[in-house]
């Protein structure tokens, strides 16, 4: 795959837009990786490259934001999140190529429109299980699949208008917790074949890249070119996605 100009390109964009994401700047934008990768190559094949990457991307980003997540929230999200990883696991085998594209795109549409939505709404509002509870499970269920359980994260996080660095925090032990508890059933359904695994290690040096350009970009400039050009890049992706999925 990496002789493929086409696929390196997507490649190289995806991790380091996730590892910049988790650096703590971008928000829930890490989603764009398997849409990026979906148009190259099969999304269930993008989920099990990105895998291996994303655990090791969570090892770094949480030594930069250690001690700043917020555990009131964590204690709500992360049994919910479980919860979903399992309805992920069964129904895996139940989705094919088209149907995965589709909910990646619109799962991509979606996140964007409510961000626009949302961004006006100044209120904080308060934990909540019930709402946690749903939206945590929501996410297991989405990252399991296709690595896009950032956008129901951040529908239940934002609006609690945390600190950047404490919202960043919680986010990076929320998915670290969630992306090695997603190793042992990608494991059981055989998703790590020799080939996935050698290219996710020969991408694997861009992790580190991406984390420290995150950080960097976290503590010195402010969001808004960076969530310009990514959600730009996310909403044509998001379309092209639903009109394969459509088409299929």
């Amino acid at each position: 795959m990496l002789s493929e100009p086409f696929f390196l390109l997507t490649a190289t964009l995806a991790i380091l837009i996730t590892g910049i994401s988790k650096g703590g700047f971008g928000g829930g934008l890490g989603m764009v990786a398997v849409p990026l990768m979906a148009l190259t190559i099969s999304p269930s094949q993008a989920a099990a490259i990105m895998l291996p990457i994303l655990c090791l991307m969570d090892l770094f980003a949480l030594w930069h934001f250690r001690g700043h997540a917020n555990w009131q929230h964590l204690r709500i999200l992360l049994p919910a999140a479980v919860l979903g990883i399992g309805l992920g696991a069964l129904g895996f085998h139940h989705l094919n190529d088209e149907q995965l594209k589709l909910m990646i795109g619109l799962i991509a549409l979606g996140f964007i429109s409510h961000r626009f939505l949302q961004r006006h709404n100044l209120k904080p509002q308060q934990a909540s299980v019930i709402h946690g509870g749903f939206w945590g499970m929501i996410s297991g269920f989405t990252s399991f699949g296709i690595h896009a359980g950032g956008p129901p994260l951040s529908v239940y996080l934002l609006p609690q208008k945390l600190d950047k660095t404490v919202f960043a925090a919680t986010t990076v032990v929320f998915f670290t917790c969630v992306n090695l508890l997603k190793v042992f059933p990608y494991l059981w359904l055989g998703q790590f074949s020799s080939t996935n695994l050698s290219t996710s290690l020969l991408l694997a040096p861009l992790a580190p890249l991406g984390i420290w350009l995150g950080r960097y970009l976290h503590d010195r400039l402010s969001d808004r070119g960076f969530f310009f050009i990514c959600y730009g890049l996310l909403a044509v992706t998001g379309c092209k996605l639903v009109w394969d999925g459509l088409a299929g």
